[in-house]
């Protein structure tokens, strides 16, 4: 007996934590369809899809016992893994290293994630763009999916310019925005700006009329020009508390503005060097729901310790830090992975298990795939746990270590054996 698609057999991962669609924690099976890469129901323990026993059911089901499963991770911030990084001169070299990427981060519970560039020469960049187009849709075995791209500038403050190449930071130019949208051919999901800028407003309006989400950062913005530009929609913050003016009482500037905009979503690097866990644990309380765990990491995420590059700047890793190598005062990304950061806002912040799944799942997927794309069957969420969702799953450990990560319903990662 077969699935419905006419593969094969339905696969059930029965646990003590599923990650239900209303955040609850409890036990229940989660029904696969390999063959049609898609969630076919969530059910209590002992029964299958649609009410069924599970004797009856033309698959087989696995118990996984004391762990977790959950949607998959979806990293919307990410430049690189194991040794490779997302700019790149040409778009093969860079569609070759988004595969090398998309594995490693599989290998973490990542089942989506949206390419990562940071502001670079305009051809670079170009390349770039055009690289990541040709790895949107790209089936790739062991792999998360590459759901479209995010640019981290070249249109941000050279003041708060972080661990970006001053020299390719420029003014907002509509032109080359417009260059860069034909060369992603629709797949430019994201794109981080500094609303002080002069003719910050009309790329904001030229983004939302493309569909790409405007996201703040790398800027010096004041509160009132922050809140203005949420209003010209932007929706979303480029990793919360860096790279922008601190909080003071009398100067709030973008980070206030952030926390109290209720439409947007903000991102926070949870690597404990960006962030100390009482700045995570306010960030949560002061926007619950509205929190996006992403990791910032890059090509040396995964790797010895040693020099690495970002964009054209020359970093070094140093343990689990990574400092601009001309300034080692300057954090230059992360190399955090996807179940870390999720263990860190746990175990360090405090967060709810079931509110920090969310924030690596449900809630980024607003923003790799905006206007439904990535949806599954008859318009199911991404992200969540519900009968039509892509089968793109986690499994965790107590310990929340991986276990396994499933991507379209098949295994693209395993420890011992744990699925056969």
């Amino acid at each position: 007996m077969t699935a419905a698609g006419g593969g094969a057999p339905l696969l059930g991962l029965g646990a003590q934590r599923l990650a239900w669609p209303d955040r609850r924690l409890e036990p229940g099976v989660v029904w696969v369809d390999p063959a049609l890469g898609t969630i076919v129901d969530v059910v209590r323990p002992g029964h299958g899809p649609a009410g069924t026993r599970p004797e009856d059911v033309p698959g087989r089901l696995v118990d996984l016992g004391n762990r977790t499963v959950a949607p998959g991770f979806v990293d919307v911030h990410v430049h690189g893994g194991d040794g490779h990084q997302t700019n790149g001169d040409s778009p093969a070299e860079v569609e070759e290293a988004l595969a090398r990427i998309a594995r490693f981060h599989a290998r973490h519970g990542t089942t989506a994630l949206l390419a990562t560039a940071v502001s670079d020469s305009p051809e670079r960049l170009a390349a770039t763009v055009a690289g990541i187009a040709q790895a949107v849709g790209a089936p790739r075995a062991g792999a998360a999916r590459v759901l479209g791209g995010n640019l981290e500038g070249p249109f941000i403050s050279p003041a708060r310019a972080g661990a970006q190449d001053p020299a390719w930071i420029r003014p907002p130019d509509r032109a080359e925005l417009s260059g860069l949208l034909e060369a992603g051919r629709g797949t430019i999901r994201v794109m981080t700006l500094a609303p002080e800028l002069e003719g910050a407003a009309a790329l904001i309006a030229d983004c939302v009329a493309a569909g790409v989400t405007v996201s703040l950062g790398h800027s010096d913005a004041d509160f009132d020009t922050a809140r203005a530009a949420f209003d010209a929609g932007a929706s979303h913050v480029t990793h919360l508390f860096d790279a922008m003016a601190p909080f003071h009482h009398r100067r709030p500037g973008l980070v206030a503005a952030a926390l109290l905009e209720r439409r947007a979503t903000l991102e926070l690097i949870c690597d404990l060097h960006h962030l100390h866990p009482g700045a995570i644990a306010l960030a949560h309380r002061a926007a619950p729901g509205r929190i996006v765990l992403m990791t910032d990491a890059i090509a040396a995420a995964g790797m010895p310790d040693g020099p690495f590059r970002l964009g054209a700047l020359d970093v070094e890793l140093e343990g689990t830090r990574v400092v601009l190598a001309s300034d080692r005062s300057t954090l230059a990304g992360s190399v955090l992975t996807m179940e870390r950061a999720v263990r860190h806002a746990v175990e360090r912040a405090g967060i709810p298990l079931a509110e920090a799944l969310c924030a690596a799942s449900a809630v980024p997927t607003l923003l790799a795939a905006p206007g439904g794309e990535g949806t599954g069957r008859g318009g199911a969420r991404s992200g969540v746990l519900e009968p039509g969702a892509p089968a793109d799953l986690v499994v965790l450990d107590p310990d929340l270590d991986v276990a396994a990560t499933i991507v379209a319903g098949n295994v693209v990662f395993q420890r011992d054996e744990l699925l056969g």
